[in-house]
Parts: structure tokens; sequence; C-alpha cells
């Protein structure tokens, strides 16, 4: 029946808090490490026996994890929420542990307005920093590849990955590109962390690390291919337009701008999972947004682009804009 699925949607949050929650205790981690009793579980992690079991046997409802008498262990689908798996999606998943608490001013912000005292970006302190690069890695682990495979790089000799996170991105562009070099610009909390992984990938010797806020700071100079993946949804339009003149200024003559994002239809119902982020961008930003292409073209043409092109077209935030320095 209709209404059934209406309440079934509505009801989901529940599902949802029992998962959080459990990844938040990091009980598959913990259980994973070595299957256990609800006592012992809570024990270890100091909590509440009796609420423990009852997250516990919910996980084991949800079939995230399984029960043998009285010991709980992690099943294949649980395993992606243990910090030891490497598909792991625990960072993803306690970002969106953190995102719940805000989402819940939803209706007030619906009455009220956004809070006026945000700044431009996203209001993370550097745990919570942290916590928002991983799941970044985790949600572009797969596409990156995708994205790199899908568009042709090979006529560029430099890259600059513009708020490139643990770069992730950067990552897939250099291997599918050997000759290319890259440059990773990111806020100083961040940059240790890109510089991690792309010494763990051996492209270090590739890659230079730059320090800055794009918002107060200008972008180095040098590069003929300008990635921007993944930004220009938590930017106002004025500040997608000061960001774009930065990157116009940054790239050598003729370069090229590339840019990730949700693109939505006209009407800015498609994609839905488009629709929802520009929920999330009300919610978290001061002026974040998800565009049509319409309105990224013209921002781009304002600022000095031309040749402005709607590549690519998608559901998960893979759709890609092409643009170059006039």
């Amino acid at each position: 029946m209709l209404h059934e699925a209406v309440m079934s949607e509505a009801r989901s949050f529940m599902k949802s808090r029992v998962l959080l929650t459990a990844a938040e205790l990091d009980f598959f981690t913990r259980l994973d490490e070595e299957p256990s009793d609800a006592k012992e579980l809570a024990q270890h992690l100091m909590l509440d026996q009796a609420a423990t079991t009852r997250v516990l046997d919910c996980c084991v409802a949800l079939g995230l994890l399984e029960k043998k008498k009285t010991r709980y262990h992690v099943t294949g689908r649980g395993a992606f929420l243990s910090s030891h798996n490497p598909e792991t999606v625990l960072p993803m998943v306690l970002h969106m542990s953190h995102e719940w608490a805000i989402w819940s001013g939803l209706t007030d912000i619906v009455r009220e307005g956004r809070g006026a005292q945000r700044g431009p970006g996203l209001p993370f302190n550097e745990q919570e920093w942290k916590a928002f690069v991983g799941a970044m890695h985790v949600a572009a682990r797969g596409l990156s590849i995708e994205i790199a495979d899908a568009y042709d790089a090979s006529r560029f000799k430099r890259l600059l990955d513009v708020g490139g996170a643990s770069g992730t991105y950067t990552i897939a562009f250099l291997r599918k590109n050997p000759a290319m070099t890259a440059v990773i610009f990111d806020l100083e909390d961040v940059i240790p962390m890109a510089e991690e992984r792309v010494r763990a990938e051996d492209l270090d010797h590739r890659v230079r690390l730059v320090a800055g806020d794009f918002y107060e700071n200008d972008l180095p100079e040098g590069c003929d291919f300008a990635l921007l993946s993944a930004i220009i949804h938590q930017n106002g339009i004025e500040e997608n337009l000061n960001l774009f003149r930065k990157i116009h200024k940054a790239l050598l003559p003729e370069g090229t701008l590339l840019i990730r994002d949700h693109i939505m239809d006209e009407s800015r119902t498609y994609p839905p999972a488009g629709a929802l982020f520009a929920i999330n961008m009300l919610v978290n930003t001061r002026g974040g947004d998800t565009y049509d292409f319409q309105s990224v073209k013209d921002m781009l043409e304002q600022t000095g682009f031309k040749d402005v092109k709607l590549l690519r077209t998608g559901e998960k935030m893979d759709c890609l804009v092409e643009a170059g320095k006039a």
C-alpha cells in the first residue's frame, strides 16, 4: 500500500540511528578483532550492558552482525564498518553521524533561514576535518578512477587540484597519465593527510603540496589543468565567482578547468541525490547549493572562461563540466 511505503520512508531514520551509534562506538572494529558477548563488549567500552545488548541485537536484525549463542560476529556487510577492512566505509559513516545533529535543525532553518554567523565553506574543527577528508576518500576511491578513465587529460602537463583533500583524484589522474605532475592545494590541517596518501602511493616525487585557503589566498600558478572536484556546491554564487577568477588567473594561457559535481537539470529536481545534497548544503553552509548547467556556465563565462561544455551527466556527483581559459 502507498501509505505503508510513505511510513517506511519516515521510519528509515531508526535503522540509520542504530547503525550510526554502533559505528560511533566502534562495535564493528571490536567484534571484527574478536567476537564477544554483550557483557564483555559493554565492559570493554564502558557502556550500559542492557542498552548495548539491544543495539547489538538490532544490528543482527539488520544483517550487520550474526549472533551465535550469546556471542556476536561481524557479517560480510558489517565488515565494511570495521576500520580493519581495506574497503571500510567507516569514515563516511562517522561523517554522516556528524551530519545527523545538523540535519535535525532543518525545520528551524526552513522557518528562519540559514544562520548568518556561518563563514564560507564547511564549518569543521580539526577532528571533523579528518573525518570529512576520510569520508571523501571513501566516496572517491572508485569514482576517481572512473572519472580519470572517462576524461582524456593526456594533453596536460601539470594538474592543480584545488581543495584536493587527501589527493584521491590527483592520484587517479597521475596513474592514468604517467607524464603528468600535480599541485595539491588545501588547508594546512588537510595537507598532512594528502602527504601521507601520496607517499603511500609512491607519487610524492610528482606532487607538490601547498597549504592555503582558497577563500583567502591566491592559487599556485604554472599549471595548464585545474580540477575543482566537489567544491562548487559548498559555495554561493559570489564565492564561486571569486574562486573561478582565482583559477582563471592561476592557469597558464589556454589552460583548462574541469569541474566535478552534481549538475542539476533545469527543474532542479533531478538527479534526486543532487536535490538531497542541496539540502545538505542548506543546513551546512552559508550559501552552498547544487547548480544546473546554465548557472555554472554563466558563472564561468562571467569570470573569463570560454567553451564551457557539459561533458558528462550522472546521478552520483559524477557530472563533468569543462571550460577553457580565454
